[in-house]
């Protein structure tokens, strides 16, 4: 899957990550970006198609799910979803997912496993990722980052892009992709389009 680029959270998130991974619910914060253009009256309307970002294997059982989950929002908030390989939609949602599992070192400090880097439209190596500093060995965890980017089709214009990531005991319900796919896309949609170069955190 797609790359995502990786940054500590500042201290208070770091400290939600570190309770998150301490207590017993399974229920974890996303972190959400997103970035627009100055004018939003092209978005929440017509037609649009999700598709997979480059390098996606976009005929897997796992994004298929997240591209249910991301289709369903924006049919919420109030586009109309054209039929598969269809051209006919006046936008694109460009989707990227990457799970990741977190597991402990020696030390206690966990470590990623498959960590890349990545490049938006509203700019470069700008992503979320999770920071955890646990006191004591950490379970291990699955991390999840997704990625959606609307475009114009007819100019390739990106005109709204988000960015989520939340991590959650591997052996949470929400670790697996049915569940954490609706809480990610339901959280990155949240408040749509959201205040441009802000980051959230949806319980």
């Amino acid at each position: 899957m797609k790359p995502f680029a990786r940054m500590l959270l500042p201290g208070a998130a770091l400290a939600a990550c570190a309770v998150l991974a301490g207590c017993a619910t399974p229920v974890g914060p996303v972190e959400v970006t997103r970035f627009h253009l100055p004018d939003t009256t092209m978005l929440g309307r017509g037609a649009i198609q999700v598709e997979p970002a480059p390098g996606e294997d976009g005929a897997s059982i796992e994004f298929r799910t997240y591209a249910a989950a991301v289709a369903r929002e924006l049919a919420r908030l109030g586009y109309s979803e054209t039929p598969p390989d269809s051209l006919a939609g006046s936008q694109v949602a460009i989707l990227s997912v990457e799970r990741d599992t977190l597991v402990p070192q020696r030390s206690g400090s966990p470590v990623s496993v498959g960590v890349g880097g990545s490049t938006g439209s509203f700019g470069s190596g700008v992503g979320l990722g999770l920071g955890i500093n646990l006191s004591g060995p950490p379970p291990e965890q699955v991390e999840t980052r997704m990625s959606v980017m609307i475009r114009d089709r007819a100019t390739g214009r990106s005109l709204w892009e988000g960015r989520a990531a939340f991590a959650v005991k591997a052996n949470s319900p929400l670790a697996q992709t049915s569940l954490g796919a609706a809480k990610m896309a339901e959280a990155l949609f949240k408040d749509f389009p959201g205040r441009s170069g802000e980051t959230i955190t949806v319980e």
